[in-house]
């Protein structure tokens, strides 16, 4: 594939931000948008010029490896940060957000890789935890058990998770199924704009695939998704749109239908790093077939990339 080609495949990230808009009143129906967006730490330049969209019943992945800008572009969504530079629209609307709080309040929701969760306690507890509900009239109040555990059997059903007993600890179940209760809770509260910081990264195979599937309920109940991850494998099943990052810059942006998995992967591989690997693995005295395994490597990926 030459330049011009996969060139013409990226999405215009300006037109992106000016097409999609509501035919009777004109105005963007992006449930989240970012343009432009940088965040500098002193002299340290975090994300550079980022520019993506979120909407309704769309998964958007963003890839790249440690370092990429990732936790950056998170931490300004989910409003731990504020950006420094561009524009952070919802609805149309700009905003920066002073805290998790206010982005919150604006329906948008983090699940983090390292779960919050309190291991001993019940599922049920776990899916209320901060915002148990309540029965009876002041200082007669109570938690409301019996109600908590009937909703969270329900919303739990609703994303396709079968759970017996929500009675036990939340630490029985397996990594994949803490994340798609966590997932459950989310739409439960009300999120609009679901975050997914590398939910698959400490996963197995099958229990990756339970993730996957349950972004895909998430997705198919309306929810507009940002999938955080390095797993290329990962975000292709289930992504609409891929943002790819690097060094805190963006390298791509795509639709599902003008790039294939094999040119994603290689975008994420980068020939020129793999070139320099294999020369310095040559310079090194490296072991022969290594050495040839590598520049094959760089001789399949640089077919995938531009020029």
């Amino acid at each position: 594939m030459n330049a011009n080609q996969t060139d013409a495949k990226r999405i215009d990230q300006k037109r992106l931000l000016k097409d999609e808009k509501d035919p009777l009143t004109h105005t963007p129906v992006h449930l989240l948008s970012l343009e432009g967006v940088g965040k500098h730490y002193g002299n340290i330049v975090a994300l550079s010029d980022v520019t993506m969209a979120v909407d309704n019943g769309r998964v958007t992945c963003v890839l790249g490896d440690n370092g990429a800008g990732k936790s950056t572009l998170i931490k300004i969504i989910a409003g731990l940060h504020q950006h420094d530079a561009g524009v952070l629209n919802i609805m149309g609307e700009e905003r920066k957000f002073d805290s998790p709080r206010d982005a919150l309040d604006a329906g948008i929701a983090t699940v983090y890789q390292d779960l919050a969760v309190v291991p001993l306690m019940p599922i049920w507890r776990n899916f209320f935890l901060g915002s148990e509900l309540t029965s009876g009239f002041g200082p007669f109040k109570s938690m409301d058990v019996q109600q908590m555990k009937d909703i969270t059997k329900q919303e739990l059903a609703e994303m396709g998770i079968d759970l017996r007993d929500v009675e036990q600890p939340i630490g029985q179940l397996s990594g994949g199924e803490r994340q798609c209760v966590a997932i459950a809770r989310a739409v439960y509260f009300g999120a609009k704009v679901l975050i997914l910081d590398e939910p698959t990264a400490a996963l197995g195979v099958k229990q990756s695939g339970v993730v996957l599937r349950y972004i895909l309920q998430a997705r198919d109940r309306g929810l507009g998704v940002i999938f955080i991850t390095h797993n290329p494998h990962h975000a292709f099943p289930v992504g609409d749109r891929f943002l790819l990052l690097k060094r805190g810059k963006s390298i791509g942006y795509y639709d599902k239908k003008d790039i294939t998995l094999d040119e994603l992967t290689a975008q994420m591989a980068g020939g020129a790093e793999l070139a320099e690997l294999a020369h310095e693995l040559e310079q090194l005295g490296g072991h022969g077939d290594v050495v040839k395994e590598v520049q094959a490597e760089v001789a399949e990926t640089s077919s995938q990339l531009p020029g």
